[in-house]
């Protein structure tokens, strides 16, 4: 049984900030012990004047926020911290006026944050989002491969794996994760029996992403369905069996996995499904859960905001110290930030 022995929540700003709205934020632990976040800020989402910023946390306080890629009149979007084996820092982002034209770029720090290296495109002509669309990638344990969780967002939504084996240099999309979308409004569905292949509405995005001890690649899913999603794949991402409702509660809202040092998975998300008649729920209680059988079961961790108000897009990573670091955006107002101490 896992348990929680020392925690810290903080707020990573006060009311005195050069942004109206934050929103989805990233993590990520500086080689130090240190903690960076990541988030996108403006009037609101999708107004030209978004941009991303950063700040670190340096011996458990927090910097003054840096607005670190601003591009002029046109809104940047879900910012992924992610750390390259030879020590570098990118931070992948989407800049694009509407969601459906979006794309990514990226920028590189060598130097734990304090410096960024000028733009770059991570696919020449991208349009609809190549590469982490929120969530981390993850380095497979040939410690080479890289997967960037991706997802395209329009009529229908559709997830699948960016593939990189040169260091994130260049990338090869993996197959469309296989769903089967129902339109919830047809009566000959509405009295079906229930079927956990079945997905209502426009689908799934924003995987996240663990290998297991088997080297099989796991993925959980937003949905549309009141539900998370899951998809396997034996060839390290490049096919992924048909999508499944896990039974866990989703608000079509977005959710994170991270990996404890002994193989036990931590999930943080919205365990509300979504308001009869939408697609969408409320955003609170958010919590975590893990899981020590590859997913299969989730017990409890603990409730990390249980109020009313708007709790949501978590981002979450383990260290070796069995520390779970987790952000999240509070009414899209502030970020808080956990510092989650566990053992069994």
């Amino acid at each position: 049984m896992l348990k929680v022995i020392k925690s810290i929540r903080e707020e990573i700003f006060g009311d005195e900030r050069e942004f109206d709205s934050p929103h989805a934020p990233t993590v990520l632990e500086l080689r130090d012990g240190n903690a960076l976040a990541a988030w996108f800020g403006g009037r609101f989402e999708k107004d030209p004047d978004t941009a991303i910023w950063t700040a670190r946390r340096i011996n458990g306080v927090w910097e003054k926020p840096k607005k670190t890629v601003d591009v002029m009149n046109v809104a940047a979007w879900n910012p992924v911290l992610f750390r390259l084996n030879d020590d570098r820092i990118v931070l992948y982002y989407k800049i694009g006026a509407e969601i459906q034209k979006w794309h990514t770029e990226y920028v590189v720090s060598n130097d734990e944050a304090e410096t960024w290296s000028d733009a770059y495109e991570l696919v020449t002509g991208d349009i609809g989002g190549r590469g982490p669309v929120k969530n981390k990638p993850i380095y497979l344990s040939d410690n080479k491969t890289i997967l960037a969780p991706a997802s395209f967002e329009g009529d229908c939504w559709n997830a699948f794996a960016d593939i990189s084996e040169d260091n994130g240099e260049s990338w090869e999309m993996s197959e469309l994760v296989p769903l089967r979308r129902i339109n919830p409004n047809e009566r000959r569905i509405r009295d079906r029996v229930y079927n956990k292949h079945f997905c209502f509405g426009r689908g799934i995005i924003q995987p996240t992403f663990w290998e297991d001890k088997d080297g099989v690649i796991n993925a959980l899913f937003r949905s549309t369905s009141s539900r998370i999603f899951r998809s396997e794949s034996y060839d390290k991402g490049r096919t992924w069996s048909l999508a499944y409702d896990t039974g866990l509660p989703n608000n079509n809202s977005g959710i994170d996995v991270a990996k404890l040092k002994d193989g036990a998975l931590v999930l943080a998300y919205n365990p509300r499904e979504n308001i009869p008649g939408m697609t969408k729920g409320s955003r609170t209680p958010i919590i975590l859960s893990y899981s020590e059988d590859n997913g299969i079961t989730w017990e409890e961790l603990c409730v990390l905001e249980n109020e009313d108000g708007a709790f949501a897009y978590p981002s979450i990573v383990c260290n070796s110290d069995n520390e779970i670091m987790v952000v999240y955006s509070a009414n899209r107002e502030k970020i808080i930030f956990w510092s989650i101490k566990v053992e069994h």
